[in-house]
């Protein structure tokens, strides 16, 4: 009677619940994984978002001190 198929199944449920358990907290640690690695790559996209603008900042503030240094030698030039 041990090896009936009734028998067999409660044991086989409990496995297969088991096997369930594990599963679902492998998902939820690869989840927290993911979490963390989208969080990472957020916070590299807002530093390059930043330095992308401080750059163009940077830019600019040193084409207007050229823009005003030519605007200084072509008045100097037409004085002479």
């Amino acid at each position: 009677m041990a090896n009936e198929p009734e028998s067999l199944i409660l044991p086989l449920l409990r496995e297969i619940r088991g096997e369930i358990g594990k599963t679902s907290e492998r998902l939820e640690e690869v989840e927290r994984k993911l979490d963390k690695l989208e969080s990472g790559q957020k916070t590299i996209r807002q530093a390059l978002t930043a330095d992308t603008m401080m750059s163009k900042f940077v830019t600019g503030d040193f084409e207007e001190r050229i823009f005003e240094l030519e605007r200084k030698v072509e008045a100097l030039t037409k004085g002479q």
